[in-house]
């Protein structure tokens, strides 16, 4: 590694010449249900084994007493020190297609500067695409396609994904943010979340992973095999089958559920323009978490 004149970065190497990758981002600290955004980074990192090209500066992004760095000790030797730093891979697709991921943990502070100084890295990188990841709890049931909203500042490309689309303030997180200096240097910018049914949304949801993925490969123009993910997903899917339908309780409200969801989305099993109520998303939440908790020991 070898710092830039003085840039709050460190570079493994020279910067090369890319043909107009895509960059995706996911960095810990903010929203995540299911750890499914984490998860499907982490198989985007694998599939194209990336490798680490710039690492940002601890010193200047990072707050080590609220988040410190792990002491490997090895019978009593203290072998390393390991900083947790945000940093961007590079990787390629099957089909050679070059692609950059922007990971690790959200800076403490100095987010305006951390989000230029991606900005301009990324310009000199030639990315032409930034892609969020993200995940969210949402009033859906497991037996039902992940679904995918997205946050973008241009309305054209809002239009185009036609995803689900939001009104509301809430805090942001750094993919937000980038959405903004990218758009402002003339880089296509958005943020994809996959919604994740509320009563798994603290257990792993491959499905959703596997659907993030698809959803960023098809706008990125990235050829990534999901077949391990979704495999995952049909065990997961059998295995809560299983759980609800051993439950009475259970299997009607997710019925509910299910005819809810499918009366605001158009879904297979609308036969009827009456509403349907369904429990509080606490409600919900509670109720199955806890039972999904009280069978884990016998499974």
């Amino acid at each position: 590694m070898s710092n830039r004149d003085g840039l709050p970065f460190t570079v493994n190497g020279q910067l090369p010449e890319l043909d107009a990758p895509t960059l995706i981002v996911m960095m810990t600290g903010w929203i995540d249900a299911s750890g499914a955004a984490s998860a499907a980074m982490e198989h985007l990192l694998s599939t194209t084994e990336a490798n680490t090209l710039i690492e940002f500066d601890s010193d200047t992004f990072m707050d080590y007493r609220a988040r410190r760095p792990v002491m490997e000790l090895r019978e009593g030797l203290n072998t390393r020190i390991v900083w947790n730093v945000p940093h961007i891979k590079m990787g390629v697709d099957s089909e050679g297609t070059d692609v950059l991921f922007l990971a690790g943990p959200e800076p403490d502070s100095a987010w305006r500067h951390f989000a230029d100084t991606v900005s301009a890295l990324a310009l000199q990188l030639g990315v032409e695409k930034m892609i969020g990841l993200g995940a969210y709890p949402f009033g859906a049931p497991h037996t039902r396609p992940v679904g995918l909203s997205a946050t973008t500042p241009v309305l054209e490309i809002a239009e185009r994904l036609s995803f689900a689309r939001n009104t509301l303030d809430a805090p942001a997180g750094m993919s937000a943010v980038l959405e903004h200096s990218m758009t402002a240097v003339g880089i296509e910018a958005m943020t994809m979340w996959a919604q994740i049914p509320h009563y798994v949304s603290t257990m792993a949801y491959p499905a959703a992973s596997a659907r993030l993925v698809d959803a960023v490969s098809l706008e990125a123009g990235l050829t990534i095999d999901t077949a391990q993910l979704r495999r995952d997903a049909g065990v997961q899917r059998e295995r809560l089958d299983q759980l609800v339908a051993n439950n009475p309780e259970h299997l009607e409200m997710l019925g509910q559920l299910e005819k809810a969801y499918d009366q605001t989305h158009g879904g297979k099993g609308t036969t009827t323009d009456e509403p349907v109520e369904i429990p509080s998303v606490d409600e919900l939440a509670a109720e199955v978490e806890q039972f999904l908790r009280d069978q884990q020991p016998e499974n």
